[in-house]
């Protein structure tokens, strides 16, 4: 019996199921399901058996052009399941074809389906290969309900995965009630949000109006954004959801990324990028009256980190979601970040950076994922089943509530998780403090549990800030542990199972402790033997350092740690004990090796060695280039190194090319993919090398230059507006900008501006026409302890009040310092850069990714043989950066000869320069003289000087050379695509982490 379906056009169906047979109409004339249509109606529509298992092997799709003329019949026989006929409409749907009519033929455990389609001009369809493709889809969304409903069904338009999904997790598992409400659920909820211009339109109004609480006919930008954001990150959520249920679901080896900084800059841009509809908002947006530029222009920074390990932590996050890695990352929720740079008559001045102030669309917060988190008190031992055992009695409780931020990754569904943690006070009432009558005091040390998590990096000159720091940092460990061990346990029931499931690792000493709280819930809270627990314990940690110099490792003096974690210090003092005795037996007894070797540091302060803690406790010890780890090797690790000659690797580290290109700099992006033919490079950088082909085609040099011009013009104008300077775009940009540090030696690029300034102003006009000009652009903070840091940024506006105001001058050389440099300043400075300087003294630098983001932008550099520039050189030659200073192994010899060395005679004279006031503040600058005095000179300013200046002037000679200039601005960007963060985390992955992509299904 043939039996002839129709759906009455966005009519629903009746509340009450009707007990009498639906009409016979011919007409199936929209596939816009009514949301009342539930699975219950598909049933009874269908005749549907209870079974969800399907057959693939008994489905069959076959096309028959010879019944109408008008419109091309596809014939569907598949084994009977629930909801299978909206799949099939949805396909039809998605791929802009129309449905005139359908007929369901029923025949037992299965039915035949005849869809009569039309093109979207209502034609019929006769092109083989779009035939072909029809029939994949509708293959590809049938064979997706063959595993019983668990599966996730797709039907997508591109790679990037913008089509409608329909999500049907299992309901087989439930029965009866339950099975009916599951069912209700899902039914109404069926599908992904939809991303057509229309519908996001719709969206941004309903956030409008529902979230941000303003009419949609009165809104301005911020409020735009507000709106727009919650919009994307509804779509975020769609697809974290579902990442995570197929990560539990799969059981794969998890990363968890632990690191207390994550400098992330804007979410907007990136995420909708990363989403693949940015198109979508310009549109929906520009409908409106709006411009999705200005729009994104309203968001602030998120303040969670400094410098470039709080970038390189925000760029693996991304490559991690966009190589399908099933990670998380975790961190804290600082209130007020870093801090606000202020600059007041050229002196900085700190202040609180309230970025949360007005929200944070982009964070979920999670109220029942709570934990206690400990401080102080004593350690009793009690005796349990007739062993002795360690029992932490803590003197103060604080809660840990965790804020969850979706991290999408580009052109996948994959979404992972970055948790920060935010410090509040316990719920647990001190009843003692309250009988006593003192409960204004105990209100007081309760809501001081707020300020862990206020700052980052507390200035820890004192004893209450290395206090707080340390609180900081154990308060991120004990938290993010207890949630990982709680994430394992829910799945898993032996912990010998731990390393094979879970991998930890430590970015940077700062969650070191880590080490010491396992062993304290492995042996403490589990009751594992201490043998056991450590070799799991070592087996779970990988590290990696991003520390040059000894003096720079992390110590924490023991009586602030006994007092604060008096336990963990008790574990600690075992590790070392047992490291001790293993180390005897292998080197003798060798007491100054042992004592350099031993985490427990002996003097005036006895300390804990964090750096050698984390060696101690991680099976693999990784540097940041290969440079990098030469000098671990060799000085700073040189005693571990000997002894576990396997543990040390090196991952240079990457940028990521969808911030620093794509975002950051749009014009780029789309001539790359233009003259590439591809946009694939923006998941696999290597293909950038294609651009070497380009490099001597005329007309791609033309157009590369107009996209330099281009973002010139944009630096050129935010200059203007921030500091009044007006620039030439004829002049060459000349841009370091990173924290200010006497290695990184800013005060040698002022001393160079100080000298081109002092030959300009000594020549006549006919020389001065040969001159290069130049706009020499300097930004960064100086931390606010740091004096000598904070004296350079005065100077560098010393010398621009006097240079930018001298009419003998003009635009031949202009100075402007940017203040609160940040990344989304970062986003609008390197891609106008023409030059970039990266001076540290050879062997301080560990890797330096700022010159790797400059790099991918045809910036060129003038740098040092230092960090990852070696590997820059390899990849792109010396001849297309502009090398100068010292080598690595010739800087020790530098210092041994200390006030025998010689310096140029022109750094002599500029130095007098700032010594005797030409620039103002005599006396003030006098400190920051003496710093580079011959003899002081611990950087090497003025042995550096002479091979500096020489540098700067092949670069004035080949920036007059437009065609030579770009060519070495091209191989630049072709030779970055080895210094993206795709290939530092897939190196990691596979030779340290032990982790495989886990892709969720489209």
């Amino acid at each position: 019996m043939q039996t002839i379906i129709s759906f009455p056009h966005l009519t629903p169906f009746p509340n009450q199921l009707s007990p009498v047979p639906f009409p016979s109409l011919t007409h199936f004339s929209s596939l816009s399901i009514p949301r009342s249509l539930t699975v219950a109606h598909w049933r009874i529509l269908l005749r549907a058996s209870t079974s969800e298992s399907i057959s693939t092997s008994t489905s069959t799709i076959a096309v028959d052009n010879s019944d109408s003329a008008d419109s091309t019949a596809f014939v569907i026989r598949a084994r009977n399941q629930i909801g299978l006929l909206q799949v099939i409409t949805r396909v039809f749907k998605v791929l802009g074809l129309t449905v005139d009519r359908a007929t369901v033929e029923f025949e037992g455990d299965f039915f035949v389906k005849t869809f009569f389609v039309t093109d979207s001009h209502g034609n019929k369809i006769e092109d083989s290969d779009s035939l072909q493709r029809i029939k994949r889809a509708l293959a590809e969304a049938i064979a997706g309900e063959d595993d019983g409903g668990n599966g996730t069904i797709s039907v997508t338009r591109s790679a990037a995965n913008r089509g409608i999904v329909v999500r049907r997790p299992g309901l087989a598992e439930a029965i009866g009630e339950r099975r009916a409400k599951a069912e209700r659920m899902f039914s109404l909820m069926d599908g992904f949000l939809k991303n057509d211009p229309l519908t996001l339109q719709k969206d941004i109004l309903n956030h409008v109006e529902y979230t941000v609480a303003r009419s949609r006919f009165s809104f301005d930008d911020f409020e735009a954004y507000q709106a727009l954001s919650h919009s994307v990150r509804d779509r975020l959520i769609e697809r974290w959801h579902d990442t995570h249920v197929y990560v539990k679901r799969t059981k794969p080896k998890r990363l968890y990324f632990l690191s207390l900084e994550f400098l992330m800059g804007r979410s907007l841009s990136n995420s909708v990028i990363n989403l693949g509809i940015q198109d979508q908002y310009a549109e929906a947006l520009s409908q409106l009256g709006f411009e999705f530029e200005v729009v994104a222009e309203q968001e602030g920074d998120a303040a969670l980190g400094n410098g470039g390990l709080a970038r390189l932590s925000a760029c693996q996050m991304d490559s991690l979601a966009t190589l399908d890695y099933p990670a998380w990352g975790y961190g804290l929720r600082y209130e007020y970040g870093l801090f606000r740079q202020i600059i007041v008559d050229g002196f900085q001045h700190e202040q609180p950076d309230y970025w949360l102030n007005y929200g944070n669309p982009w964070e979920i917060e999670r109220i029942h994922v709570t934990y206690e988190v400990k401080f102080y008190g004593t350690v009793e031992e009690v005796e349990m089943n007739g062993e002795k055992h360690q029992v932490w009695v803590p003197g103060e409780t604080v809660e840990a509530v965790a804020y969850d931020n979706p991290i999408p990754g580009y052109g996948t569904r994959n979404t992972i998780n970055l948790r920060l943690w935010a410090a509040k006070p316990s719920n647990k009432f001190d009843l003692e403090a309250y009988n006593t009558g003192d409960y204004i005091n105990s209100v007081v040390n309760r809501q001081r549990a707020e300020t862990i998590s206020n700052v980052l990096y507390p200035d820890d000159r004192n004893h209450q800030g290395k206090e707080l720091r340390l609180k900081q940092q154990y308060f991120f460990v004990s938290a993010s542990l207890q949630d990982i061990i709680r994430r394992f346990k829910e799945a898993h029931n032996n912990f010998d199972e731990l390393p094979d499931k879970v991998a930890l690792h430590l970015n940077d000493t700062h969650p070191s402790l880590s080490i010491a709280e396992i062993m304290r819930i492995l042996v403490d809270e589990e009751h594992l033997v201490w043998n056991k627990a450590w070799d799991i314990a070592c087996k779970v940690f990988s590290f990696t350092t991003h520390t040059v110099v000894a003096e720079g490792l992390e110590k924490i003096p023991v009586d602030l740690l006994g007092s604060l974690l008096p336990r963990h210090l008790q574990i600690l003092y075992e590790i070392n004990f047992k490291f001790m005795e293993e180390l005897k037996k292998k080197i003798g007894l060798d007491y100054n090796r042992l004592s350099r070797m031993s985490i427990v540091e002996e003097g005036a302060v006895k300390s804990i060695r964090m750096a050698n803690l984390s060696i101690v406790g991680s099976h693999a010890v990784n540097g940041v280039s290969k440079l990098h780890l030469d000098t671990l090797k060799m000085n700073t690790f040189k005693d571990f190194y000997e002894l576990w000659p396997e543990k040390f690797q090196y991952k240079t580290n990457g940028v990521t090319q969808r911030r620093w290109i794509v975002v950051s700099n749009p014009s780029l992006c789309a001539l790359i993919s233009k003259w590439l033919g591809t946009e694939a490079w923006i998941r696999n950088a290597d293909l950038l090398t294609g651009l070497r082909d380009l490099v001597d085609n005329t007309d791609f040099h033309q157009e590369w230059k107009m996209v330099k011009k281009v973002n010139k013009m944009r630096l050129a104008e935010y200059i203007e507006t921030m500091s009044g300077v007006k620039v030439s775009l004829d002049a060459m940009f000349d841009v370091q900008v990173k924290r200010i540090h006497e290695y990184k030696r800013q005060l040698l690029n002022i001393l160079g501006i100080i000298h081109r300034y002092d030959c300009i102003k000594n020549m006549d006009k006919n020389d001065r026409r040969k001159v290069v000009p130049r706009v020499c652009i300097i930004g960064g903070k100086a931390a606010p302890g740091y004096e000598i840091a904070k004296k350079i940024i005065k100077l560098s506006h010393a010398v621009a009040e006097k240079i930018n105001n001298d009419t003998d001058i003009g635009d031949l050389l202009k100075l402007v310092f940017i203040p609160d440099y940040n990344v989304s300043v970062a986003e609008l400075v390197i891609p106008g850069a023409d030059l970039s300087q990266h001076l540290s003294t050879a062997g301080h630098e560990a890797s330096g990714t700022g010159s790797m983001k400059f790099m991918m932008n045809g910036c060129l550099l003038l740098a040092t043989a230092d960090g990852s520039t070696i590997e820059i050189i390899e990849e792109i030659g010396s001849d297309n950066l502009f090398l100068f200073g010292a080598k690595v192994q010739e800087v020790a010899e530098l210092r041994e000869k200390g006030s025998t060395l010689k310096v140029p005679l022109q750094f002599a004279r500029v130095l007098r320069m700032v010594r005797d006031g030409y620039f103002g503040h005599k006396d003030y600058f006098e400190s920051l003289c003496d710093t580079v005095e011959i003899g002081n000179d611990f950087y090497l300013l003025g042995p550096d000087f002479g091979s500096y200046l020489e540098a700067q002037a092949a670069a004035d000679k080949a920036f007059v050379e437009p065609e030579k200039w770009i060519k070495m601005s091209i191989l630049s960007v072709a030779g970055s695509g080895r210094f993206s963060s795709d290939r530092t985390i897939q190196d990691y992955a596979e030779r340290t982490w032990k982790i495989d992509p886990c892709r969720c299904p489209l």
